[in-house]
């Protein structure tokens, strides 16, 4: 089991600290393969497929749900068959701990 998802996110502001290149390599390794590193480090993003509408929204929910009880939120993107997460720690505009802690709970939720 990913040990991230045992943690609890922290709440944010403008001293949250800013994960260097070497811990966000480091977190890369924790989560799913599929999650994407934007060019300037301030995102991560994962695209995830379903066979349909239904599947999507259900999904949409528990990732709505979690990000509510961990009082992070990643922005996202709905259409018929698939749902894109995107995560970044917006009081800092850059990648925190909490990016990566919502992102393997996520990853968790997605079993198909």
């Amino acid at each position: 089991m990913n040990e991230l998802i045992t943690k609890k996110c922290i709440a944010c502001s403008s001293e949250t600290p800013i994960l260097d290149e070497t811990s966000i390599k480091k977190y890369l390794t924790t989560i799913h393969s599929d999650w994407q590193l934007n060019t300037e480090q301030t995102t991560i993003k994962r695209i995830f497929n379903f066979k349909n509408y239904g599947q999507v929204m259900a999904f949409t929910n528990s990732v709505a749900f979690l990000a509510f009880k961990e009082g992070h939120h990643p922005d996202m993107e709905i259409s018929y068959n698939r749902c894109v997460v995107n995560f970044t720690t917006h009081a800092i505009n850059a990648l925190s701990e909490n990016d990566f802690i919502c992102a393997a709970k996520v990853d968790a939720l997605f079993v198909l």
